[in-house]
């Protein structure tokens, strides 16, 4: 059962992978937005603390704050998914409408095109970046940092993260079928995670109490867990919390995507097509 529906699949992979290889010039210029944003950032962290005269701010020192941004650049870069445009997209064109009629989970569609286009992504920059990383941290440090295990249950984070993010931005697609043009609310969305995930600021910089709301909300499952996992800064009990929490949003979304797609489709309207 398993291998036949892998082999139904698998075409999808293959078509997000030639998908990338024609617009690589758009990947390449997608790539090199995120890498000035993280020279941004650092410029920017470099700025507070220097002017902070501090060592340490909320357990983060410089150097940490280095490989917090590197991190947060190449885990915003793994789990990314564009699931909200492009079913926003083909609600408003109508093209969503060959989708309905093929034997297929439309879900399912979506999820193996969208490794296709990822793994060129994870073969171009995951690695490298990882020894970069892994450099930086002993050349600051001067003691080697790597841990193998961390590294391992990042991988798992990621692989969860990157489900509540495909799943979560499902979800927010479907609300094409009611406001029709999604493109503010897109870029509204993009806007709220990239704080509530910590991509903008680390959630321990914030008040207590709203860090323990904030760390509660799928969002900070997204980026800010898988960093804190590779930084080590998760351990034994609050470790296995935090992954199951990733967990259960997963199994979250999942659900509540089935739900709002056969709740949507009884009042779609085709706009073109």
């Amino acid at each position: 059962m398993m291998k036949r529906k892998l082999k139904i699949y698998l075409p999808f992979v293959n078509a997000g992978i030639q998908e990338v290889a024609t617009y690589r010039v758009n990947w390449i210029f997608f790539m090199l937005g995120n890498a000035i944003a993280c020279f941004v950032s650092y410029f920017i962290w470099a700025a507070v603390y220097s002017s902070g005269g501090e060592e340490s701010m909320n357990g983060f020192t410089m150097p940490q704050m280095v490989v917090y941004i590197v991190l947060m650049f190449l885990t915003s870069t793994i789990i990314a998914s564009d699931g909200a445009y492009v079913v926003g997209e083909e609600i408003r064109d109508g093209t969503i409408a060959t989708r309905l009629i093929k034997p297929v989970s439309y879900n399912a569609t979506f999820l193996f095109q969208e490794l296709g286009n990822k793994l060129p992504t994870e073969i171009a920059i995951a690695v490298p970046m990882i020894i970069v990383v892994e450099i930086a941290r002993t050349v600051m440090s001067g003691e080697v940092q790597f841990n193998a295990l961390n590294l391992l249950l990042y991988i798992l984070s990621c692989v969860a993260a990157y489900l509540i993010n495909f799943y979560f931005n499902i979800c927010f697609g479907f609300l094409a079928f009611v406001i029709k043009y999604l493109w503010g609310a897109n870029m509204m969305k993009n806007c709220i995670i990239g704080f509530l995930s910590g991509t903008v600021i680390p959630l321990s910089f914030l008040p207590d109490a709203l860090e323990r709301v904030f760390l509660f909300l799928p969002f900070a499952s997204l980026n800010y867990t898988p960093v804190m996992i590779y930084m080590g800064k998760y351990s034994g009990a609050e470790l296995c919390y935090y992954l199951g929490l990733q967990v259960f949003w997963v199994l979250f979304f999942f659900g509540l995507s089935k739900g709002l797609w056969k709740a949507s489709v009884k009042r779609l309207t085709v706009q073109g097509g």
